[in-house]
């Protein structure tokens, strides 16, 4: 694939992997609107100038992954591969610039969309979706420390880095699960996990906020997610499938990330206006 510009919109939450240690699965957009995920990527190990923020647009040596059967699966061409940030695309005029990219294409009806994403000619595993309503919020505690396993992995792995790359800390496991409970047009409901990067650090920020208080910092994140997003804001959903549960699950779609401009409000139509 070569040289290709991305304007990225998804980073998920850092995962643990006995092979490649702590990563991160990145998605976003090429220029012509189509969806490309870019796995696997060392963020928190990248340099500084390579640490790209959500909805820059960066250039990267791609190539497809050849061990992911998912269409938009591409991986950097090595491990070191470099990152270059050339723009950022702001929220001026109501994310105008970043609508015009992301918003091409917008799924409803999530049965058709778990269909495609189930027919082995189509495979569709990145999607953006817009559901109808807005249920709840749910929050569910899980195990809170990683697996020692993997851990140990990770030790083995470090063991002849240099004395900096050892200085490097895994990062926080997060205590609890967090999805949002939709319906699609069709009446249809799901109870789709959050996994994005961004509810994370959240949780993490209210968490210092309240001095430790997870009872109060949970209700934070609720309220940014429920009462400003879901019923504010004009929300659409980037959903992704992992590769194992891609043909097995029921659902195989996560929330992997929000997009969440204001809502729009028709202007009034003068009675000038009307007589023509």
């Amino acid at each position: 694939m070569a040289l290709t510009k991305v304007l990225i919109a998804v980073k998920t939450y850092p995962a643990l992997s006995g092979k490649y240690d702590e990563l991160v699965c990145t998605a976003g957009f090429r220029e012509d609107g189509s969806w490309v995920r870019i796995y696997p990527v060392s963020f928190r190990k990248k340099s500084y100038n390579e640490q790209y923020r959500k909805y820059d647009w960066i250039e990267l040596d791609l190539v497809k992954n050849n061990k992911d059967f998912r269409p938009e699966s591409y991986r950097p061409y090595s491990h070191d591969t470099e990152i270059k940030i050339l723009d950022h695309l702001d929220t001026q005029s109501n994310w105008a610039e970043r609508k015009a990219i992301a918003l091409g294409k917008i799924y409803y009806n999530l049965t058709e969309l778990i269909a495609e994403a189930k027919d082995k000619s189509i495979r569709t595993s990145l999607a953006v979706f817009k559901p109808a309503t807005v249920k709840d919020f749910k929050i569910e505690a899980v195990e809170r420390e990683w697996k020692k396993d993997k851990l140990a992995k990770l030790q083995q792995m470090n063991l002849f880095q240099s004395a900096d790359d050892n200085k490097f800390e895994v990062v926080r496991k997060l205590p609890y699960k967090f999805s949002y409970i939709i319906t699609d047009n069709q009446g249809t409901p799901s109870t789709m996990m959050i996994e994005d990067w961004e509810i994370g650090q959240l949780y993490w920020n209210c968490l210092g906020k309240h001095e430790g208080n997870e009872t109060k910092a949970c209700a934070d994140v609720k309220t940014k997610y429920l009462d400003d997003f879901a019923m504010t804001k004009d929300l659409h959903l980037f959903l992704g499938t992992t590769q194992l549960h891609h043909h097995v699950s029921y659902n195989p779609f996560m929330i992997i990330g929000t997009f969440h401009p204001k809502i729009e409000v028709p202007k009034p139509v003068s009675p000038q206006m009307k007589l023509f």
